[in-house]
């Protein structure tokens, strides 16, 4: 089977190298810079083509190009789509919905569209998706089996998919704000920076593992770590005093919005 990746940026890329695992598939990489598709075949073994070669042939097309790109490119290769039998194409745009991408293609193709984050480049991600009607199981099967090494892959209504992208998608960015904040302060506190990074790395590794492994609701295992007028406390308190948690929120909040403007 072919399959074939349009924009690889870096969730397009980091797609390529997941599904670059199963040594079953051939590979076609198309990006706007020749120069990045040949870097990245000459990683995982595809082979670099023009977006014409990926509509042309390809049975399954990953799309990871800006939703502002969406219109215009499928309208550009529409008269390739309109002679082919069903393809499942897979659409990364933030905010286009499935009625949206249906709209800009010919009437026979599957539709799925996708959230990955990007952590799926060590296999610690968050994939999650819906499909169009047309989409059979097959189809799904296949889907999931060919980014199942890219970590959690989820199913979502549709209606839930920018929630999900604001939290798993936009979140790694909150995230390694907190890992810099978490160096920094023990840089302060008088840490080597190295050690201080290899510490606070550490310290979210573990505790992301301990909430996941234990099933224990986050304030329950806060509390674990607050013994009475500890340390720890103390800095809950400073935090609280600076509306942690809401500015968390709000960021979220705000990125959901953002990714509802993007399909407008």
């Amino acid at each position: 089977m072919k399959i074939g990746f349009i924009g690889l940026g870096n969730m397009g890329g980091s797609l390529a190298r997941v599904v670059a695992r199963q040594k079953n598939h051939q590979i076609l990489l198309a990006n706007r810079s020749p120069e990045k598709a040949k870097q990245i075949a000459n990683e995982v073994g595809g082979e670099p083509v023009t977006n014409e070669v990926v509509f042309e042939q390809a049975n399954v097309i990953f799309l990871g190009v800006k939703p502002t790109q969406f219109a215009d490119l499928l309208q550009e290769y529409h008269a390739i789509l309109e002679k082919r039998s069903s393809v499942l194409l897979i659409s990364m745009a933030a905010g286009l919905t499935l009625q949206q991408l249906e709209a800009l293609v010919p009437t026979q193709h599957r539709l799925i569209r996708i959230m990955p984050n990007t952590p799926v480049a060590v296999g610690a991600g968050v994939i999650s998706y819906a499909v169009s009607d047309k989409v059979t199981r097959q189809d799904e099967g296949l889907f999931c089996k060919l980014l199942a090494s890219a970590g959690m892959v989820i199913r979502l209504y549709e209606r839930q998919l920018d929630a999900a992208t604001a939290v798993a998608g936009c979140g790694p960015a909150f995230v390694y704000l907190f890992l810099e904040a978490l160096a920094d302060a023990g840089v302060q506190a008088g840490l080597p920076r190295d050690l201080a990074l290899q510490l606070a790395n550490q310290t979210l590794l573990g505790a992301a593992a301990l909430a996941k492994e234990s099933g224990q609701h986050p304030a329950v295992l806060k509390d674990q770590v607050c013994s009475p007028a500890g340390s720890t406390i103390a800095g809950v308190a400073s935090l609280e005093a600076d509306a942690f948690r809401g500015n968390i929120i709000k960021a979220v909040a705000a990125s959901y919005k953002r990714t509802q403007k993007l399909g407008k």
